[in-house]
């Protein structure tokens, strides 16, 4: 589990390919201060395990279903990507819950400032949007930030200088590719309204809304 506050931007020493996976290298620092085999590492919004570590770099096999899923097979020596650890218990919670399991990518469409601020607006698909609100939280390669705008094809966010400069966004130019996480409650939420219809791709009619009977059928 993640908080979308990004720890340091790391850089790909090599990205070894196979038929259908990878071994990601990457060189960094911070995360390596207490890093294990087997700790969790978010890289670009996506959680990867780490195989093997040595002095100044992690390396995490990459499946097919995650290069499939993701933007991480686009990486190349010298890509820049952003690292988080997992949440400690005893840390502040800064963003919001971010599993590194993305939900799709999405497109810059448009890059503009705004005084200090810079507006990124993306596009990306309608089963992707469906969870995506305004002034709820999204995780734009593992970054945590609030949506200021959506539409049935395309949100935006609004990002401080900060944000720009410790993160792979200040690197970002339109046409780029991004990992996406919707909030993972809203998804939640969603499947619990679909009660009686699981592989239905819309809502099952509700009798009343959320009842104390309906609460009490599904154990709450």
């Amino acid at each position: 589990m993640f908080t979308g506050i990004v720890e340091e931007i790391g850089t790909v020493r090599s990205l070894r390919r196979g038929a259908h996976s990878a071994v990601l290298e990457i060189a960094c620092s911070t995360v390596l201060s207490d890093a294990h085999v087997g700790d969790s590492i978010c890289t670009n919004g996506v959680c990867l395990t780490v195989t093997d570590f040595g002095r100044g770099s992690f390396k995490a096999d990459v499946m097919h279903e995650t290069l499939d899923r993701s933007g991480l097979g686009s990486l190349a020596p010298g890509s820049r990507v952003n690292l988080e650890r997992a949440m400690a218990a005893n840390g502040r919670f800064g963003g919001h819950i971010v599993s590194g399991h993305i939900d799709g990518t999405g497109t810059i469409s448009s890059i503009k400032r705004d005084d200090n601020a810079v507006w990124f607006t993306i596009a990306t698909t309608p089963d992707v949007l469906r969870y995506i609100v305004e002034k709820g939280s999204i995780a734009i390669d593992g970054i945590s930030l609030t949506v200021a705008r959506v539409s049935q094809k395309d949100f935006a966010v609004s990002t401080i200088p900060h944000t720009n400069a410790i993160t792979t966004l200040g690197d970002r130019k339109t046409g780029d590719t991004v990992n996406l996480e919707t909030d993972i409650i809203g998804r939640y939420v969603d499947k619990l309204m679909r009660l009686g219809a699981p592989d239905a791709q819309e809502p099952a009619p509700a009798p009343a809304g959320i009842t104390a009977a309906l609460l009490a059928a599904n154990g709450f």
